[in-house]
């Protein structure tokens, strides 16, 4: 894995929901064994699970920003996400 750069947040979420929409594609057309479909709804699964942790950090974030832009600290008592 040399020479590689680590993917951002954005492009994870990108990639992981551009993989996502071809996985319901291919099960939605109804032609794949039953075997690849067991396999991809697995990986759709995941996908769905990594995409949904993505946009919970997203929204922490702007969560966040709104409450320093708008110097409303009365939901800074309620984060419980770890400074990165």
């Amino acid at each position: 894995m040399t020479g590689k750069k680590k993917a951002t947040p954005e492009e994870d979420f990108e990639a992981a929901l551009k993989r996502l929409e071809a996985i319901v594609e291919q099960l939605e057309r109804g032609d794949v064994p039953l075997e690849k479909a067991l396999d991809l709804y697995e990986e759709g699964i995941g996908l769905s699970r990594s995409c949904g942790e993505l946009l919970s950090r997203a929204e922490l974030k702007l969560k966040r920003l709104g409450r320093d832009l708008e110097g409303n600290l009365k939901l800074f008592e309620q984060q419980e996400d770890t400074e990165e």
